[in-house]
């Protein structure tokens, strides 16, 4: 597995608000991405997968969105999935169930982030089953610090 890339960041301020880029944000360690929907001062709001919270960040492959434009004819921009981070060269997928680092910060991969029913309904084309097993990864954050566009995902 090679070292990747942050590639591009994106928060959305509200559940069903648009999502808007960033080249640099925030991470808190059990609580979420500064500003995001998901961010919780406490972290009580946390959704958990087996123990382990799963809605403090998510990352999909910008290789995958750009394979499925290719096969489905669509030209979505990366925004469009609604993922917080957009990786280059590395496999989401190794890293189900591993800890990997960004920017000195520690995150645990604790699931892959499926695409969902309302994700196809908000872009109005299919992508069940077409992004199953490339929608990305569901992590948790493990530590404090800042992710910018740039920075190596690198696993532990």
């Amino acid at each position: 597995m090679s070292d990747g890339i942050i590639a591009g960041i994106y928060v959305a301020a509200k559940k069903g608000a648009g999502v808007s880029g960033h080249s640099r944000v925030a991470v808190r360690a059990g609580k979420g991405i500064v500003g995001d929907r998901y961010y919780s001062e406490t972290g009580k709001n946390r959704s958990n997968y087996k123990g382990q919270a799963d809605w403090e960040i998510t990352l999909i492959e910008a290789e995958a969105i750009e394979q499925f434009n290719r096969n489905s004819g669509n030209q979505f921009h990366e925004s469009d999935l609604r993922r917080n981070l957009v990786t280059r060269n590395i496999r989401l997928n190794d890293l189900v169930g591993k800890h990997f680092e960004i920017n000195g910060t520690n995150f645990f991969g604790v699931q892959l982030c499926e695409p969902c029913a309302s994700l196809q309904k908000r872009l109005g084309v299919r992508i069940l089953p077409d992004l199953v097993g490339k929608g990305g990864l569901r992590a948790q954050i493990l530590g404090n610090g800042n992710v910018a566009v740039g920075d190596a995902v690198e696993p532990a």
